[in-house]
């Protein structure tokens, strides 16, 4: 049975600003597929996976799409085509796209990476019940003031 969402991706989210670990898997295959707009990635414990660039970026590890801290994580919509310009590797431990919506400050670790993979249908399920919740559609365009969340609110 899978652990609730919430904690899986608290508990990921914690490994993820400790960095890597021991027994973290490591790439050994990365292929970004612009036809597709998948990242395909295999881990040297024999995993693999297919992950769209759209999940990337509404799960994108950045302060502007989750926030300085739980419950500041901001709403993204508009992201289905989106597509990695470009992306270059940060140490032996991420990678860092840039989006084709010039989104470009999320680190995306082995671990991150892995997490998404692993957890990509109970992710969509989750994105698509906060759209639900919010009213809002998957194609809608970002208002300007959801595009970041390092403003101050008054």
């Amino acid at each position: 049975m899978p652990v609730a969402l919430n904690a899986c991706w608290s508990k990921a989210r914690k490994h993820i600003m400790a960095g890597l670990k021991k027994e973290t898997p490591t790439p050994e295959s990365l292929t970004v597929h612009g036809q597709t707009k998948v990242l395909e990635i295999g881990f040297s414990d024999g995993a693999h996976f297919r992950i769209p660039f759209e999940l990337m970026r509404v799960y994108s590890p950045s302060a502007e799409v989750q926030g300085h801290g739980p419950g500041q994580e901001v709403l993204q919509t508009g992201k289905r085509h989106v597509t990695i310009a470009e992306i270059e590797p940060v140490g032996n431990y991420a990678v860092k796209p840039t989006f084709s919506d010039g989104h470009e400050s999320g680190l995306f670790t082995w671990e991150y990476l892995y997490f998404l993979g692993d957890q990509q249908e109970a992710l969509w399920k989750q994105y698509e019940d906060r759209l639900q919740a919010a009213g809002m559609s998957r194609d809608a365009p970002m208002t300007e003031k959801a595009g970041s969340a390092c403003g101050h609110h008054h």
